[in-house]
């Protein structure tokens, strides 16, 4: 979960040192350090590997779990690349600012000799409906939903050379996080980011990497390769990826299935399953706001909320986890599958292991709402357990590039001593103490 407690600069901040710290004081088996950006650029407050200067705080932040937690969580890092996305302009500045004028604009307009300035005025004068006929349809989706990059666009140089240059940006960044003291990392192959991208049905690139399953698989292979061979054998190397795109001719459970398989072979030490979570399908931003892969019905999958449909929020990747942990199972390898979605009690998730649909448990929303969900359990305490209610509210927060919390919590006990609380002062950031030795 990304919380936006980065500095701008990307480094480590006190606030995410307390909000990693409090984590690690419920004792769960391992944590996941939120996505963190292997490429050294501006990203705002979101956690950066890309440069070795990130390495001392990153430490800290090691140090940090390993203190709080007794040595007993694991801490592993999720790296990720993105694209570029830009939010969604107002019509009059799109065409006056974004739109490069083409020669299918001027024959659509008669507009031969016109210079730009007077093609862009053409343009304006047209109904939405008129425009969105002459404008192409990435044209049409730049205004509609903000320009977005797409790993299909190799006519851009830095586009077609993303095979020759993300395995050793990967591969530098797991060599940070093990200097740093990390126990391994996750590769983050998942929703709309760029080696989801490269595994998607929707990939039909012409340069070996798209088009079959075997050529879509063949970057976060390589990708995988590169940082095995630039890390201790010790080292966990592990993968976030989607048990479905949930979209109409998107990545199936077979597909996923297929790259389970795939990703064994080659020796990866765990497969977590996420679900869904795509651009193809989310909801028209406001002028201003970019898109966000959590707001259409492939979100609703990876995100639902109790307001839901017959199936319900809970347990809804379990099934397809089952079935991708079957088929890796069948090919002979024993990879631990991680299943993640909606699991918030202790009988749900034992019994997802009891039966054999998953090897590991993953809780997301669940531990933000209690950090403390694993010592509780273990102490025979369940009944203390704050459990989720799956509102949505800390997503809704995250859509918002906003501090994110829990609405369980983060109104409670504002005025306690020493506490960090949201800029505005309304919120504190970190789910209160829980006292073992208190009775409810």
């Amino acid at each position: 979960m990304v919380p936006w407690r980065a500095t701008d600069e990307g480094f480590v901040s006190p606030q995410v040192l307390a909000w990693y710290e409090r984590f690690a004081r419920g004792r769960s088996g391992a944590m996941v350090v939120e996505a963190t950006g292997i490429r050294d650029i501006p990203s705002g407050p979101l956690l950066r590997i890309g440069d070795d200067r990130f390495i001392p705080r990153l430490k800290s932040l090691v140090d940090t779990v390993r203190q709080a937690s007794g040595g007993e969580t694991r801490l592993f890092i999720q790296l990720i690349d993105f694209l570029s996305i830009r939010r969604r302009p107002a019509r009059d500045r799109y065409l006056r600012d974004f739109l490069s004028i083409t020669p299918a604009h001027r024959k659509a307009l008669a507009a031969d000799g016109l210079p730009d300035l007077a093609v862009r005025a053409e343009l304006a004068k047209k109904t939405d409906d008129e425009l969105f006929a002459i404008l192409s349809p990435r044209e049409v989706e730049a205004l509609r939903m903000g320009y977005r990059e797409r790993i299909t666009d190799t006519h851009l140089a830095h586009i077609r050379d993303l095979p020759r240059a993300l395995p050793d940006l990967f591969a530098a960044a797991a060599r940070r996080a093990e200097a740093a003291g990390f126990d391994g990392v996750e590769l983050h192959y998942a929703h709309a980011y760029t080696m989801a991208s490269f595994l998607s049905a929707s990939n039909d690139r012409d340069d070996g990497y798209g088009g079959t399953r075997a050529d879509r698989a063949r970057l976060p292979l390589e990708v995988f390769a590169r940082v095995r061979a630039a890390v201790g054998g010790d080292f966990v190397v592990g993968c976030r990826y989607l048990s479905e795109d949930c979209l109409s001719g998107g990545n199936t459970v077979e597909d996923a299935a297929y790259f389970g398989v795939a990703f064994a072979r080659a020796g990866m030490d765990f497969l977590s399953l996420s679900r869904g979570g795509k651009f193809e399908d989310a909801k028209q931003p406001r002028v201003g706001d970019a898109a966000y892969p959590y707001t259409g019905p492939s979100g609703y999958e990876c995100m639902p909320q109790f307001i839901s449909d017959e199936r319900g929020p809970f347990g809804r990747n379990v099934d397809a986890a089952a079935r991708i942990r079957a088929a890796v199972r069948a090919a002979g390898f024993a990879t631990p599958v991680v299943v993640t979605g909606g699991i918030h009690g202790f009988r749900q998730a034992e019994d997802i292991l009891a039966s054999d649909k998953g090897d590991i448990i993953g809780l997301a929303r669940q531990t933000l709402a209690d950090p403390d969900w694993f010592l509780k359990v273990r102490l025979g305490r369940g009944a203390d357990v704050r459990i989720c209610e799956y509102t949505n509210y800390c997503e809704a927060l995250d859509q918002n590039h906003e501090v994110v919390t829990c609405k369980l919590w983060d109104r409670k006990g504002l005025d306690e001593a020493g506490i960090q609380k949201s800029p505005d002062g309304k919120r504190r950031l970190n789910a209160p103490a829980w006292d073992p030795s208190a009775t409810t």
